[in-house]
């Protein structure tokens, strides 16, 4: 059994490697200078005029959930559809509740507007 997981343990050692050099080269190479410029919040090229007061409109966090439910939904309804034969009635109905899911999500996103793109 050892020897069919093998290649894997040894490919996740050899990312964890990896990523504890880049980390901590990053920690103890790296130049440290802060000055009160280079801690101030930065956007854009711009200086923030106070932003921290400003609510965002729901609108913005609404779009982002589509693109999230829907990007999701392509990466599930792939492997479903290459194996829907051999799947059945238990995974047809899988994907039926799935997709009412998404249907729900969809509706209320288009009930608070998320689909309107006037200012």
């Amino acid at each position: 059994m050892l020897e069919l997981y093998a290649p894997m343990f040894i490919m996740f050692a050899i990312v964890a490697v990896i990523c504890t050099v880049m980390f901590a080269g990053g920690h103890f190479v790296g130049p440290k200078n802060p000055t009160p410029e280079k801690v101030m919040p930065f956007e854009c090229g711009n200086d923030t005029p106070g932003a921290r007061d400003v609510k965002m409109n729901v609108k913005f966090y609404l779009t982002a959930i589509l693109f999230v439910v829907f990007d999701v939904e392509v990466v599930f309804m792939y492997p479903w559809a290459a194996l829907f034969k051999g799947l059945g009635w238990f995974g047809f109905l899988t994907m039926f509740s799935f997709i009412t899911a998404l249907i729900v999500a969809l509706a209320y996103c288009w009930k608070k507007g998320a689909l309107e793109w006037e200012s």
